[in-house]
């Protein structure tokens, strides 16, 4: 689609950096609304970054859920990889995904793509508003269809866990589980979701939200690091797993961890919404860690 830049974004990518690069990157609009999911389509449509193509949190980004194995599984990896290989994607070629939330979707590409063995891959911080803010160009309507990329499924550079592993560790604790829920969902209150309300016991929260600024963008990397020191504790970054509530704004904190520089730690996908839709799984309430 484009020619590889000599630099690499991996974490993070202001407005500026991003005009500077373009058009030598393939950038996704991840814009999406669990409420309505058909939304993102639509705002994509009325604007988007030029030459960005948009990619469906449930048609693109998760497989079909089965109602017992989260309300956004995994894609199959080589269907993944040959969805964007469609869309352009070419081996080493630099990824910007962004969207209308705060970065929550987008990072959800941002780690699927890690998953995928790719690492030039990075979320534009502040997203859609931090564009207009910027004063980017907006296109509308659809895009063309850019020439097939040859981007395939590589090893991946980040870790999952299943349910087994996460079940098992309740009674172990050898590994620390954050939820990246409200701390209203993980007490179990006003939960609008999933069935059932509560948190894994054991687990501790770090909502996703509390990464970013009052302007929307990623907090400065030392902020972030002192702040995921408060919550990791004596445990290092490759000791936690993460989880929230169907494997996607968990992605949100494993960005900000490498944006910290402290990176590691594993994906738990089918998070709260795998876990509470088996009654023989013990749920914790309140405000601690159960």
């Amino acid at each position: 689609m484009n020619e590889p830049n000599s630099t690499a974004f991996t974490t993070l990518i202001d407005s500026a950096a991003l005009q500077r690069l373009l058009p030598a990157a393939c950038v996704f609009d991840c814009s999406h609304d669990l409420a309505d999911p058909e939304r993102g389509a639509r705002e994509y449509r009325a604007g988007h970054l030029p030459g960005a193509l948009h990619l469906h949190l449930d048609r693109d980004l998760s497989s079909p859920p089965r109602g017992d194995n989260g309300r956004h599984p995994l894609p199959d990896r080589d269907a993944l990889a040959a969805r964007l290989a469609a869309c352009g994607l070419r081996a080493g070629e630099q990824v910007v995904a962004y969207d209308r939330s705060q970065g929550v979707f987008a990072s959800r590409l941002w780690w699927l793509l890690r998953w995928l063995g790719h690492d030039r891959v990075a979320v534009l911080d502040g997203g859609w508003q931090a564009w207009l803010d910027a004063g980017g160009a907006v296109a509308a309507g659809a895009e063309a269809a850019p020439p097939r990329g040859d981007f395939t499924a590589a090893a991946p550079l980040t870790d999952t866990v299943d349910v087994a592993t996460v079940l098992a560790n309740i009674d172990r604790r050898e590994r620390l589980l954050v939820d990246a829920r409200s701390p209203q969902r993980y007490a179990g209150e006003g939960e609008t979701l999933d069935p059932v309300g509560g948190h894994i016991p054991g687990a501790v929260c770090r909502f996703h939200r509390d990464n970013l600024a009052a302007d929307g963008r990623f907090k400065p990397a030392a902020q972030l690091r002192d702040e995921w020191h408060a919550v990791l504790g004596a445990r290092a970054p490759a000791q936690v797993v993460h989880q929230c509530g169907s494997g996607v704004s968990a992605c949100h904190n494993l960005l900000a961890l490498h944006h910290a520089g402290l990176g590691g730690g594993a994906l738990y996908p089918g998070s709260w919404s795998e876990w509470c839709a088996d009654p023989a799984r013990p749920v914790a309430r309140g405000g601690d860690a159960g």
